[in-house]
């Protein structure tokens, strides 16, 4: 049993908001783009975490915001490494570079997101000859292992990654990621462009490599029958936030946000004589010009007026919350 108590990660009031400029000569901001609005979780050591919702509820601008990938507007991102905890938020860039050694992020889409004119070796080695961890015999030796280690056979090493099938680029790009042993990775939809056959793969994989290597993961996510075979917790973004948060089993067996249970009704059934209910109506709300009080309430089948004018306070409990008026009904 894990008896560690202390997070890995810790996000507080994370915020990434683009600005809105006017047209013309003279710019100037008339308004923002509220990506990730007051982001807040713990993540343990060894957990993985879903982060699912609709494209346009932020979860990939939370996930880079987290890595620095994209600089945030404001709040903390407390990286517990050792004995001390850094604001990976503020900390400066030159503390940061060694930083990245412990913090890796597996790409949605497994083509683009490899150097088309490097082989598998170059692309597997870079990280490791950046932050100059390995060299010669040395660095061979643990991109051979590494490529074992996803499934990839080391003969293919000096191949491009045209040669090779979208389930097999990822497995490319999940060996770039764990070749300096990090501790933390972000996982941005790493199986969604792929069969569904081959999903299965990857997931297994990544729970073998999972408890290999003592990972911890945030896994981004739109489908909901992905995360629930891999996550320990699930948090539900909409409009930028999380709305509901809590165990997987809690989650699927009794939703509380009606964002939560309308998303679990569009999870497609195996039975073909079962009518699918999509409980989803219209369009993700626009960041860049939100609605009065719960940003939900249109789309909602069950707001009243205290929806329409006030937004709701976030609702903890033991395993997570929500953020709905109905919770306090």
């Amino acid at each position: 049993m894990n008896t560690i108590t202390k997070p890995l990660l810790s996000v507080r009031g994370l915020c990434k908001h683009f600005p809105v400029m006017s047209k013309g000569f003279l710019k100037k901001q008339i308004g923002s783009v509220k990506a990730a609005d007051y982001i807040s979780f713990d993540l343990m050591p060894g957990e993985t975490l879903g982060l699912v919702g609709e494209s346009g509820s932020g979860k990939t601008t939370t996930g880079r915001t987290i890595l620095r990938a994209i600089e945030p507007t404001s709040g903390q991102v407390l990286f517990n490494y050792g004995d001390e905890a850094l604001d990976l938020a503020t900390v400066p860039l030159a503390r940061l570079k060694p930083l990245r050694t412990k913090m890796q992020m597996i790409f949605q889409d497994p083509f683009s997101s490899l150097n088309p004119r490097m082989t598998v070796r170059n692309i597997v080695a870079e990280p490791l000859i950046i932050h100059g961890l390995a060299k010669g015999r040395e660095l061979e030796a643990r991109v051979d292992e590494m490529l074992v280690k996803v499934g990839l056979r080391v003969e293919y090493r000096m191949r491009y990654p045209h040669a090779f099938s979208g389930g097999q680029r990822q497995r490319i790009g999940i060996a770039r990621a764990l070749i300096m042993r990090p501790k933390l990775i972000i996982a941005d939809e790493a199986v969604s462009a792929l069969d569904v056959s081959v999903q299965a793969q990857i997931i297994n994989l990544l729970a073998d490599l999972q408890e290999e290597f003592g990972l911890t993961y945030i896994f981004i996510a739109h489908d909901l029958s992905v995360v629930k075979h891999i996550c320990d917790r699930i948090a539900v973004m909409y409009a930028g936030r999380i709305v509901e948060i809590g165990t997987t089993d809690q989650l699927f067996n009794n939703p509380v946000h009606p964002y939560t249970q309308a998303l679990l009704t569009s999870v497609p059934d195996p039975d073909p004589d079962k009518r699918m209910d999509f409980g989803l109506k219209g369009e993700v709300a626009d960041p860049a010009d939100l609605p009065s009080g719960c940003s939900f309430h249109p789309r909602c089948p069950v707001s009243v007026e205290r929806c329409r004018t006030m937004a709701p306070e976030f609702v903890h409990n033991p395993n997570g919350g929500a953020s709905c008026h109905h919770m306090r009904s």
